[in-house]
């Protein structure tokens, strides 16, 4: 199976997007600090998600549904560690 032209710039936007999440996770995790993370810009996100995530259900178009399911998963841990790390990192 090959996939056209705007499948591939999809495919390719959608790990893209998804891939720009690990490395604030990974920085938040191994220094246990959150305080460079804006709580406001990810509750914006995090609701932004979700809304592509139902437009993606409700319109049948499994790839914009897949693809924001995964970016949500991932800004809700960043919003989740931000609430865990509030205090900042432990000495």
């Amino acid at each position: 199976m090959s996939l056209s032209t705007p499948d591939l710039i999809g495919t390719a936007a959608a790990v893209c997007s998804m891939a720009s999440f690990t490395p604030q996770i990974a920085k938040m995790w191994r220094e246990r600090d959150a305080s460079s993370v804006s709580l406001r810009m990810y509750v914006v996100t995090v609701t932004g998600f979700i809304l592509w995530t139902a437009y993606g259900v409700l319109t049948r178009s499994w790839p914009v549904a897949g693809a924001n399911a995964v970016c949500l998963t991932l800004s809700a841990v960043i919003l989740a560690l931000k609430w865990r790390f509030r205090d900042g990192p432990k000495t």
